[in-house]
C-alpha cells in the first residue's frame, strides 16, 4: 500500500472556462517588423490571404508609423490597397500620432492601435517620450482616430517586467490602464514584452485590473522567450479573459527588447484551446498551412511547435507514400 500523506495538493479542474475566444493575429505586423529582410507587399498580402483562409477574424495588418522607424511596414498603404475590405474580418493598424490616424483613414482602415510602456526606461527607448508624454499623445491619437470612425485599441508593454528596468509595479499598469480605457480604447492589449511572466505573476496582474477594468476590456499580448506564454494564456483564460494576441509560427519579438523571442505561435494557442473545447473559429490544418507561407516568404523555420510537429507528420507521411 502506497500512503497518500506525502502527495502534493489534487488539481481538481480548470474551472468555467470561457466557450468561445478571439485570437488577435499580429504575425503580419509585429512579426514582421521585427524581420532583417523586408517582404515585398504583395507577399505580405499572400500571408494575409492565407490567415483569412484559415478562418482568421482580427488581424493586424501593418503599422501606419513613419518609414525611417520601421521601414518593413513602409508599404501601409499599399498593401491596405492589395487586400481591401473582408467581410466578417477586422483590418487594425499601429497608429502612433495624429499623421498615423490621417493615413489610416484615408486608408480605409477599421481600427487603429496606440501603443505605450509601463516602463519609463522602456518607453524612452522606444518612442523618445516619458510614460506621461506618451499617455498625453495615445489620447490624442485616440480622440482623432474616434474622430475618424475607427475602433482604438491600447497595448501596454512590458507589463510583467523591462529589459532595462527589471519588476514593473503593478500599480503603475493599473494607473496606465485606467487612463487608457477613460481615454476610449475598446481594449487594452498587456504585453509580457519580454517573456519573463510566470502564472501566480499573471494572476496578481489581472486581480489588480479587474477591480478597475471589465474583463472584456483585457487582451493578453504573450512572448514565449522562456517557454511560458501558454501557461500564462491559461490562467488568462481561468480569469475570463476572451481576446489573446498570436502570431502565426510564433514571428516576432520587440527590435527595442533586446533577446526578445517571438510571440506566442497562433497555433499553439488554437491547438490547445481546441483541445479544452473552446471555439475560436480557426482551422487549424489551414493555419498550418499559412505558417508554411510564412516560412516560405521568411525563408527559414519558425518557431511555432505545433507547425513544427505538424511539418514533421507530413514529411513522414510523404516518405512512408514514396515507393
Amino acid at each position: 500500500m502506497h500512503s497518500n500523506q506525502h502527495r502534493g495538493p489534487r488539481v481538481t479542474g480548470l474551472g468555467n472556462l470561457p466557450q468561445r475566444v478571439d485570437v488577435y493575429e499580429v504575425g503580419p505586423r509585429d512579426g514582421l517588423q521585427n524581420e532583417l529582410r523586408t517582404l515585398p507587399t504583395r507577399d505580405k498580402a499572400r500571408l494575409i490571404e492565407a490567415l483569412i483562409a484559415a478562418g482568421e477574424k482580427r488581424i493586424e495588418v501593418t503599422s501606419f508609423v513613419h518609414p525611417k522607424w520601421i521601414p518593413q511596414l513602409s508599404d501601409a498603404e499599399e498593401l491596405m490597397r492589395l487586400v481591401g475590405r473582408r467581410e466578417g474580418v477586422t483590418f487594425s493598424a499601429l497608429v502612433p500620432n495624429l499623421k498615423g490616424v490621417e493615413r489610416a483613414r484615408a486608408a480605409g482602415l477599421q481600427e487603429a492601435a496606440v501603443f505605450i510602456s509601463a516602463s519609463e526606461a522602456h518607453s524612452r527607448k522606444n518612442i523618445n517620450k516619458s510614460i506621461a508624454e506618451a499617455v498625453a499623445a495615445a489620447r490624442e491619437t485616440s480622440e482623432a482616430a474616434l474622430k475618424a470612425g475607427m475602433r482604438v485599441r491600447g497595448y501596454l508593454s512590458t507589463v510583467w517586467g523591462c529589459p532595462y528596468e527589471g519588476d514593473v509595479p503593478v500599480e503603475r499598469v493599473v494607473e496606465i490602464s485606467r487612463a487608457l480605457y477613460a481615454d476610449g480604447i475598446y481594449q487594452l492589449s498587456l504585453g509580457d514584452t519580454i517573456g519573463v511572466g510566470t502564472p501566480r505573476q499573471t494572476e496578481a496582474i489581472l486581480s489588480a485590473l479587474l477591480e478597475h477594468l471589465p474583463v472584456e476590456a483585457l487582451a493578453l499580448h504573450l512572448h514565449d522567450t522562456r517557454g511560458t506564454a501558454l501557461a500564462n494564456a491559461l490562467v488568462g483564460l481561468q480569469m475570463g479573459v476572451t481576446t489573446f494576441d498570436a502570431s502565426i509560427g510564433g514571428l516576432g519579438g520587440c527590435p527595442y527588447a533586446p533577446g526578445a523571442a517571438g510571440n506566442l505561435a497562433t497555433e499553439d494557442l488554437v491547438y490547445m484551446l481546441r483541445g479544452m473545447g473552446v471555439d475560436t473559429g480557426i482551422h487549424l490544418d489551414k493555419l498550418v498551412e499559412a505558417g508554411m507561407v510564412a516560412q516560405q516568404l521568411i525563408g527559414r523555420k519558425l518557431a511555432g511547435k505545433f507547425l513544427q510537429a505538424a511539418l514533421g507528420e507530413r514529411e513522414k507521411a510523404a516518405r512512408r507514400a514514396r515507393p
